[in-house]
């Protein structure tokens, strides 16, 4: 394996994965993604949707998909995907130089030049140190890319997340590049609430105790309208700033306990996602609140790399946590019913975790359904140790399979037939033949518009 080059191992199958995967898998697994690599966008439509393949492959990959069912998938979410721009061999070299490689920053026709830069370094420094530099370095370019990693819903540090736990130069270039073509505005939220945090010192609060202060915060939890383009920044960030920084300074990690605040984070995640309902109607999920669950499971990935600081370490939790927090007001802060995932009724009254791996390595969607499983998966391993009663522990023994059976997510488009152009919905596990439309964003009854449970 190098920056161009993808080439998995049956010895890195991830933090979470089953039990014999193997070589044959790893190589469809790898020609798939290698062809992915070097034939599509990062963004499969002028609008910014992003190219989730590589995810998904990874993901099928270390739930012990088949290579059968590796290629299947792969051939279901090629046919849409948009081809890779050519170079512009006069500014490749000017990145190198600060000015040059800000001037482009955020312009998607740009990502194949990003993309081979990056190739460049990580062959000349190594992935590990390249990271450092671009993006933990702690200066303002770095600064300024970090940013842009917790832009787009997550999606480039999850990009980068799955890079690093499958130890992948190439997956990790693409994350970089992806990185580059997304834009900032997020980043004085982020920048702002560290300021915050420093100066004000001492200890922080549990991410559910800021969760619950953030749903009674009529201000804040008002904050996003539903004609706003993005929920966040036009929302959270135009009318509620210094309230949302406010809250978000107060999630603080020390370098003691970077352990114990991954699976804090996680828990807290899946909290407020799974108990994101709407009783009596049908179970679903919230498609942006899933997103800070399956990127959760990448901060476990983050903590076992030696190469990273742990004052890198806390600084990345921090800001995970800092957007969960954004995020979970930026819907309109449902309260999470807890009732209704611990008397959830499984379609299948025998269903097991080895059952949903099945379900879902054969489910076609592009990915999103299979990462919300692994990383529930991944969730109850890594809080299977904190005490049931610790009040900063919500989502608790036998929660984690109801969920595991509630909950599928996937892209789908009401036109999507004719158009190939996906929009971003959620759907639980048992629901995905269920009657009415498949998605759902917790804002408002309106958009709610799901069949009543008998």
């Amino acid at each position: 394996m190098t920056a161009s080059q993808v080439g998995l191992s049956p010895d890195h199958c991830g933090v979470f994965h089953l039990p014999g995967v193997n070589n044959e898998s790893a190589v469809r697994a790898s020609g798939v993604l290698q062809e992915n690599h070097k034939q599509h966008h990062i963004f499969f439509n002028q609008a910014g949707f992003h190219n989730h393949i590589s995810h998904h492959i990874l993901t099928l990959y270390a739930l012990g998909a088949s290579p059968t069912i590796i290629q299947r998938h792969y051939d279901n979410n090629k046919s849409y995907q948009r081809a890779q721009q050519p170079l512009h061999d006069t500014i490749l070299e000017d990145f190198h130089d600060y000015q040059k490689f800000h001037e482009h920053l955020g312009n998607e026709k740009y990502y194949h030049d990003y993309l081979s830069f990056f190739q460049g370094e990580i062959e000349a420094k190594g992935y590990e140190a390249v990271i450092n530099e671009y993006c933990l370095k702690g200066d303002e370019r770095a600064d300024d890319m970090l940013v842009r990693m917790y832009a787009g819903f997550l999606h480039p540090i999850i990009h980068l997340g799955f890079g690093v736990e499958f130890k992948q130069p190439a997956i990790i270039a693409e994350a970089l590049a992806e990185a580059a073509v997304h834009d900032s505005w997020i980043g004085p939220y982020f920048l702002g609430a560290e300021r915050a945090a420093a100066s004000t010192g001492g200890g922080g609060k549990s991410m559910v105790d800021l969760l619950d202060a953030i749903r009674v915060d009529k201000k804040l939890s008002s904050a996003a309208h539903w004609d706003d383009g993005n929920k966040i920044r036009d929302g959270i960030m135009v009318r509620a700033p210094d309230d949302m920084i406010k809250y978000a300074s107060q999630w603080r990690v020390g370098l003691d306990e970077l352990v114990e605040k991954t699976a804090e984070m996680t828990n807290a995640t899946i909290y407020f996602t799974g108990g994101a309902q709407s009783p009596p109607k049908q179970i679903k999920f919230d498609f942006y609140y899933m997103h800070c669950v399956n990127c959760s499971i990448f901060y476990d990935a983050f903590l076992k790399q030696s190469w990273i600081s742990d004052e890198n370490k806390a600084r990345l939790l921090e800001w995970k946590g800092r957007f969960d927090l954004c995020m979970y007001a930026s819907r309109r802060s449902p309260e999470p019913l807890l009732d209704e995932i611990v008397h959830y009724k499984p379609k299948d009254p025998e269903s097991s975790w080895d059952r949903i791996f099945d379900r879902v390595r054969n489910y076609d969607d592009d990915g999103h359904a299979s990462k919300l499983v692994r990383s529930l998966a991944h969730g109850e391993m890594i809080c299977a140790s904190y005490d049931s009663h610790d009040p900063k522990f919500r989502i608790v023994d036998g929660m984690w399979l109801q969920l595991g059976n509630m909950g599928l997510c996937f892209l789908y488009l009401d036109a999507f037939i004719d158009a190939r152009c996906w929009l971003t919905v959620t759907l639980a596990i048992d629901s995905v033949e269920d009657t009415g439309d498949t998605w759902v964003r917790h804002f408002s009854e309106l958009s709610y518009p799901f069949d009543t449970l008998p």
